[in-house]
């Protein structure tokens, strides 16, 4: 490797894109194009690093498996940063074993953080935790293990961890000042304030407001009966009750939350959980279906008692009832969740990350688009969409994912 080459990886190492560029920025070769592509996606240019990368993992000849890998690598990391989550994780996976193979240990573990941050956005906690806890981060240079600190602090805040999120990033902090790399020690921030904001709204009778996660955690810690709208569940300590899927069911349990210890009358229960404005006696028989099957979800919790015009909520023993919901509530508010993290996302990741489909996906961002909420650019396979984010809120954090104990 010649001295130009040398000295552009080591102003990329550093954050320093354009001292990488003004050593290379004229040259066709194989490594000077995977620099060249490394730069313009640190500058933001993805589709000029794209095209770059792919040029450079085809000059490298059979004998540079290990240079055309780590072109695949850092393809896969440009994928991550703009949201296109569809990119094949198998060609990422196959990059990182054969730098494990020969060696490369340090880029197959930056392959294997990718690998896990895109397990993280998908809300694959579980898988994402288990791949990060078989990486050993001693040996990693302080850029490598603040990154891993990073992402062990992702999977703490969404599982409502706050204690060891803050120590996590109270040691990437530590591992970027190390590093001396400004953009890293920027999201390491953006990280900590995040944790800081508020993330939810606590809904009890006659009052809400707006609470941290270290507050959501503490709740979760009492017997309280919390009827959890973040992530469609009802739970008391550790007894948590998922009705995610059951929108009729979940819908009630809301209803009668919010309006406990009173009751709430038959045509208003009718109204709220089928969405109806007239009521007749076949709804009221499907009210009482309905009612039953929440009566026995709800069994191990509390109690739904019929009243003279309703029904009442009566948990057991004597607790609180609360509702905890999202910051915003609107339409297709789960979408401008993960929009409003300020990157751009492909509607095909949107689906991914929210677990439905691409087409619901795209309905919903057409009619935020036709309200002024989101914007688009590109066309086509390239278009990405994009909010501001929304200030002081950090909204993704309690959206759904596996909850402690689960």
């Amino acid at each position: 490797m010649d001295s130009l080459i040398t000295a552009a990886a080591r102003a990329l190492a550093a954050g320093d894109p354009l001292g990488a560029l003004n050593r290379v920025a004229l040259r066709e070769d194989p490594p000077a194009l995977a620099l060249r592509g490394i730069a313009m996606a640190q500058l933001g240019d993805f589709s000029r690093a794209k095209e770059l990368l792919r040029a450079a993992a085809r000059g490298f000849g059979a004998r540079e498996a290990v240079a055309r890998a780590r072109c695949i690598v850092a393809e896969g990391e440009l994928a991550l940063v703009s949201r296109d989550l569809g990119w094949p994780p198998k060609s990422l996976a196959g990059a990182r074993l054969t730098l494990e193979k020969h060696g490369d240990r340090l880029n197959a573990a930056h392959a294997r953080h990718l690998e896990i941050r895109r397990l993280l956005l998908i809300g694959q906690l579980d898988e994402a935790e288990r791949l990060l806890h078989a990486l050993d981060p001693a040996p990693f240079p302080p850029a490598l293990r603040a990154m891993h600190e990073l992402i062990g602090a992702g999977i703490a805040m969404r599982r409502i961890q706050t204690a060891p999120a803050r120590a996590a990033l109270e040691r990437a902090a530590e591992a970027a000042r190390l590093a001396g790399i400004s953009a890293l020690t920027a999201e390491i921030e953006g990280a900590t304030i995040i944790l800081n904001r508020p993330v939810a709204r606590l809904i009890t009778p006659g009052a809400a407001w707006l609470v941290r996660l270290d507050e959501v955690e503490d709740l979760f810690a009492t017997d309280t009966l919390v009827v959890d709208a973040c992530r469609h569940a009802v739970r008391a300590g550790s007894n948590v009750i998922s009705l995610a899927g059951r929108a009729v069911p979940f819908t009630l349990a809301r209803t009668l939350a919010q309006a406990w210890p009173n009751d709430v009358s038959r045509n208003t229960l009718v109204q709220r959980a089928f969405r109806l404005k007239v009521v007749d006696e076949s709804l009221r028989a499907r009210l009482r279906v309905e009612m039953g099957r929440l009566r026995k979800l709800l069994k191990p919790l509390a109690e739904i008692n019929a009243t003279e015009r309703g029904f009442a909520l009566t948990p057991y023993p004597a607790r609180k009832v609360v509702v905890l919901a999202r910051p915003v509530e609107e339409k297709h508010a789960a979408v401008l969740a993960f929009l409003a993290d300020g990157e751009s996302w492909a509607s095909s990741a949107l689906g991914l990350a929210l677990g439905t489909s691409q087409r619901g996906v795209q309905r919903a961002l057409d009619e935020l688009a036709a309200a002024g909420k989101v914007q688009s650019y590109g066309a086509g396979r390239a278009r990405r969409w994009m909010t501001p984010p929304l200030p002081g809120i950090a909204t993704t954090l309690l959206l759904p994912a596996p909850l402690p104990g689960d």
